[in-house]
């Protein structure tokens, strides 16, 4: 049996982005998204899988243990609500700083989405991405997932730009519990 999953971005979707976040001691969750994700997880069965682009590597920024810090007070976090990210995929790539075949794994991409549901048995089909950017759609609709754009840091001008493009989420949010109710409620309709 294939498994449904929720991939989602990780900074200005599930969690406040002060940009380059690599002090794990800055991570502050969105409201909600503890509570919604364990929801979905206990009662729907979803996967989480994070997708990020953290080029602030590449950037020389920060480093992967900076990212795998801020990922695991990310779970932390989450914890205190007995739930929990199930994987985080990250690509530290950024064409300014590496070639193009390093960067295959940048979001629009969907290259990260594909290994994961590879590695978890995933059914795309029966799958969603949340993020709060063009490139999040993007990479969704790439990967054959529905889509939920957050207005947490996206401008209006970019949500026409996406839909001038033919790239139209299938929901856009006003934060992160929107999503996931629209989530619960079209899973269910499409499982019945």
């Amino acid at each position: 049996m294939k498994h449904a999953a929720l991939f989602l971005d990780r900074d200005g979707t599930i969690n406040y982005d002060p940009g380059y976040i690599k002090d794990p001691k800055l991570v502050k969750l969105y409201p909600g998204v503890a509570e919604s994700i364990s929801e979905l997880k206990e009662f729907f069965g979803f996967l989480m899988i994070v997708i990020s682009n953290q080029s602030g590597i590449a950037r020389g920024l920060m480093t992967h243990q900076d990212v795998r810090a801020v990922n695991k007070r990310i779970n932390e976090l989450l914890a205190e609500k007995k739930t929990s990210i199930d994987e985080f995929y990250y690509c530290p790539y950024h064409s300014d700083f590496d070639d193009e075949e390093k960067c295959s794994c940048r979001k629009p991409s969907p290259k990260l989405v594909f290994e994961a549901s590879e590695k978890h048995n995933i059914d795309l089909k029966r799958s969603y991405f949340i993020g709060d950017k063009i490139s999040d759609v993007e990479c969704g609709i790439n990967a054959g997932l529905k889509t939920i754009l957050l207005k947490n840091t996206i401008q209006d001008s970019e949500i026409i730009h996406l839909k001038n493009e033919g790239k139209t989420p299938n929901f856009v949010a006003g934060n992160f519990t929107d999503a996931c109710e629209y989530i619960k409620k079209d899973f269910m309709e499409v499982s019945a």
